[in-house]
């Protein structure tokens, strides 16, 4: 059985770890507030856009534009997919950045032209040691989703896709499903889908409309801010994601410090009786000695 000392060094080191892990779980939850807080007050602007890009596709059905072109004139072994990949600049989050990286890997195993667009730290060490060629990273976008950085980052994957160095862009993170859940997600980027602009059963859909100077110029205009508010969701889903799970993370060390200090409380005590009895054993012994 170890020392009173030892035990008592352990627990201190325990108790010590327990209050950084307690300290980066109150962190995590407050820096998720304020991710949902910020992303609540965009949105509804985005709801704005996606309204506005409905009403003009539902008003010129024949419309043409080059952010929805599908391009099936290229056969599907051919076309080139690009992925963007959301992990975090920090571990001590459970699974989140192993989960994605998995995906990722997975998902780009299935064609053969792809490239690769990294968010965060981690997901640039990982592929970089994995000697995966890493086309562009978004540095500095993980730990501070903002739309500046947004609009980086599609400005890049739009004249990608403009110039046909790309023929599909799609996206990688983890998105929250509830409050305490998270779940890896894949989201198509580009090209941009008809079907997901058409109106509900039961929505308000305005008459005649004019749109100047002309649909095409006006959605040259909304699709970028469009896609820049879809990555921006992205951003803050995958930072709010981390968070969650770090959080889960912390909590789980923490739980498992008290746990230990319980244990260590109760080794400590055994071993205080231990030499409380040894030393009035010695005291007996010695009296008797001394009788004899």
């Amino acid at each position: 059985m170890a020392n009173m000392r030892e035990i008592r060094t352990r627990m201190n080191s325990v108790n010590e770890i327990m209050k950084i892990t307690n300290a980066m779980y109150l962190i995590s939850s407050s820096k998720l507030k304020k991710a949902r807080k910020q992303l609540e007050a965009t949105e509804p602007y985005f709801l704005g856009l996606q309204s506005t890009m409905r009403d003009i596709l539902e008003h010129t059905p024949e419309f043409d534009h080059v952010y929805f072109d599908k391009r099936p004139e290229i056969p599907e072994e051919e076309r080139k997919i690009s992925y963007i990949v959301f992990t975090s600049d920090k571990g001590l989050a459970g699974s989140f950045n192993h989960t994605m990286v998995k995906m990722a890997e997975e998902e780009m195993s299935k064609h053969k032209n792809t490239s690769l667009f990294v968010v965060g730290q981690y997901g640039r060490a990982y592929f970089t040691n994995k000697r995966v060629m890493v086309d562009g990273e978004f540095l500095y976008t993980a730990q501070d989703p903002n739309f500046y950085r947004a609009r980086s980052m599609a400005e890049s994957m739009i004249e990608l896709f403009k110039h046909g160095y790309t023929d599909e862009v799609r996206v990688i993170y983890t998105g929250m499903v509830s409050p305490i859940k998270s779940e890896p997600q894949m989201l198509k980027l580009l090209p941009l889908e008809r079907e997901t602009f058409k109106h509900a059963p039961n929505e308000y859909k305005y008459g005649e409309a004019d749109f100047t100077p002309s649909p095409k110029r006006v959605m040259d205009y909304l699709v970028p801010s469009y896609i820049r508010g879809l990555l921006y969701g992205v951003m803050v889903e995958s930072f709010s994601s981390e968070h969650n799970a770090r959080m889960a993370a912390m909590d789980a060390a923490t739980t498992s410090a008290k746990d230990m200090i319980r244990d260590l409380s109760l080794l400590y005590n055994r071993a205080r009786q231990a030499a409380i009895t040894q030393e009035i054993t010695e005291v007996v012994s010695g009296a008797n000695g001394l009788k004899k």
